[in-house]
């Protein structure tokens, strides 16, 4: 019996997979990766709250992804600066024209900046080939322009692809994307453009889906996040593979008071682990994962 497949790689049990090391010595790389987005009042990609919205309540869909970006991500921002913790910004590319003010304290962060589309309001799914391409493109050239280098990583808005999107992030340039969850390793793809990286980037993990797909409090989601830690510290033992935590935010969603207050026992976590951990960049662990293990 034969199951189609996606054909961008090849079935590898963690168990039987290439040596390598972090550069820290220890066996747990992690990550915070901040998603900073922009949406189109009545434009789609806002359609979900933490509840049902009476009819005409559009308003209430965009508003409530605004607040993230006019109080939430400032709010994480100082968590993550109070605990000299690194973080990756997922940026939807008009966000810096469109924001000067967020695009000036990304600057400021010192974080990586990795390509996100221009806006979450459309999604790569349903494009054609071609209208992907030019996404692709003027979202490069945008963020380029704004920080003055171009992003090496790129995750789909929405977490959407089409058929073509490894081979045209591969032909752009991109060296790794953090589409696929698919490993705690990153794992090597196939594109026409050659092979292209895919880092590890969690649902588990991820404010979104655990609080707007699953139904969990802010509270549960931090429990999870604080297990999955814990637990792939015990998993990267001695002779142990190395591995990679990630964890994900949204402004509307984390920045919320009763959700980062919940939040900062994770934050603490890997602040008070930091001699065990690689606190680090999804870019940092492709270029040094893409160093060791050739595809």
């Amino acid at each position: 019996m034969r199951l189609p497949d996606s054909g961008r790689y090849a079935y590898r049990p963690i168990t039987d997979r290439p040596a390598f090391a972090w550069p820290h010595g220890g066996g747990l790389a992690a990550y915070v990766a901040v998603n900073v987005e922009c949406f189109a009042y009545g434009g789609g990609g806002a359609t979900l709250t933490p509840g049902m919205d009476p009819p005409n309540s559009e308003h209430r869909r965009y508003g409530w992804r605004d607040y993230g970006i006019r109080v939430g991500l400032w709010r994480i921002l100082d968590e993550l600066a109070a605990r000299d913790l690194p973080a990756a910004f997922l940026l939807n590319a008009w966000v810096p024209e469109l924001y000067p003010p967020v695009a000036e304290a990304l600057r400021a962060s010192g974080g990586e900046i990795v390509g996100h589309g221009r806006t979450n309001s459309e999604l790569q799914g349903g494009m054609a080939e071609d209208e992907e391409r030019t996404l692709i493109e003027e979202s490069t050239a945008l963020l380029t322009a704004a920080f003055g280098t171009r992003p090496a990583g790129w995750m789909s808005p929405g977490a959407t692809q089409s058929a073509n999107t490894p081979d045209l992030l591969a032909e752009a340039g991109y060296t790794y994307t953090l589409d696929w969850p698919i490993d705690d390793q990153p794992v090597w793809l196939s594109t026409r453009g050659g092979p292209l990286l895919n880092v590890p980037y969690p649902l588990e993990t991820n404010d979104y889906p655990q609080v707007l797909s699953r139904g969990h409090t802010g509270r549960e989601f931090a429990d999870i996040a604080h297990d999955h830690l814990t637990e792939m510290l015990t998993q990267v033992g001695p002779a142990r593979t190395p591995l990679v935590y990630a964890l994900s935010l949204h402004p509307f969603t984390a920045g919320q008071p009763h959700r980062l207050h919940a939040l900062r026992r994770v934050l603490d976590l890997l602040a008070e682990r930091r001699d065990d951990i690689w606190l680090t960049t999804p870019g940092a662990i492709a270029e040094h994962y893409a160093a060791q293990v050739t595809a």
